[in-house]
């Protein structure tokens, strides 16, 4: 997960190009996130999208940006990026949603709406929230059919304790705590708008939300609260590890494979005309 600093002019599309969004949802598993990397036998996201959409332009490169930066084994179900096809190349919306998703084939990834956005719209810097959901799969037996999709954790949790933990991290906060040593970001401060904890049967589940997140904030929290569920921390105590400002002070990174991405919130939203 990234951090969303506002947007610059430089961000703009040039008249070179046509920009499109496209909405799309994946299963992060084998891949090594959403970011290209140099090594070619790696296979990510972005570097899948852009090979596929240089289909669409007789081999002429497409660039792509994205409004979160997933890590390996994280999931989607609302990502967000955008393309820059060259301006002379005549494409519609089923154009480029039907021909991205059949060069994607047979991978885990599908788009699932394309609209052309006007040149200052870009996909990471006018997001104005991020949604991600963490799922807990909390029972004996381990998953069969969820595989790879939820954090499996055998012992009983309280999603009403936890929930009420959460709370001391909504809110303007410095997220040093909660943030991984690796983080880029220029700052850790950050405002969370909401986390919520609740259970769905065998499931508990948690969803923030928020302008924008550290590396990692989301497992984090996940990886803390599973701690308040269990017994092993006092609710009180995540609020005494955020004011520590010290990731030793916070509980342990919760896996990836829980984790999807669901949603990106814009001012202007390419997919709600």
């Amino acid at each position: 997960m990234s951090e969303a600093p506002p947007a610059r002019p430089g961000d703009a599309a040039p008249p070179s190009v046509c920009r499109w969004a496209v909405l799309m949802e994946y299963d992060g598993r084998g891949f090594i996130g959403w970011q290209r990397q140099q090594a070619e036998h790696l296979t990510s996201i972005q570097g899948l999208l852009e090979d596929a959409a240089k289909n669409l332009t007789a081999g002429r490169i497409v660039r792509s940006i994205t409004a979160g930066r997933t890590d390996a084994g994280v999931h989607a179900s609302g990502q967000v990026a955008h393309l820059d096809f060259p301006a002379d190349v005549t494409l519609s919306s089923a154009t480029v949603r039907d021909g991205l998703n059949f060069y994607m084939k047979p991978h885990p990834v599908v788009v699932l709406m394309a609209r052309p956005v006007l040149p200052h719209w870009n996909a990471r810097f006018s997001a104005c929230s991020r949604a991600y959901r963490y799922r807990i799969l909390n029972r004996a037996a381990r998953p069969a059919l969820e595989e790879g999709h939820v954090w499996h954790v055998r012992a009983p949790l309280d999603a009403d304790v936890m929930h009420t933990a959460a709370q001391s991290l909504v809110g303007r906060h410095d997220f040093t705590s909660f943030r991984a040593s690796a983080c880029q970001a220029r700052s850790p401060v950050r405002s969370i708008d909401r986390l919520d904890v609740r259970r769905e049967g065998e499931y508990v589940v948690i969803e923030a939300q928020a302008r924008s997140f550290l590396h990692h904030q989301v497992r984090n929290m996940a990886g803390t609260l599973k701690l308040v569920g269990e017994g092993r921390w006092a609710p009180e105590r995540v609020e005494q590890a955020l004011a520590a400002r010290d990731r030793r002070a916070g509980g342990p990174t919760a896996p990836p494979e829980g984790l999807c991405l669901t949603g990106v919130g814009y001012e202007e939203n390419p997919f709600h005309r």
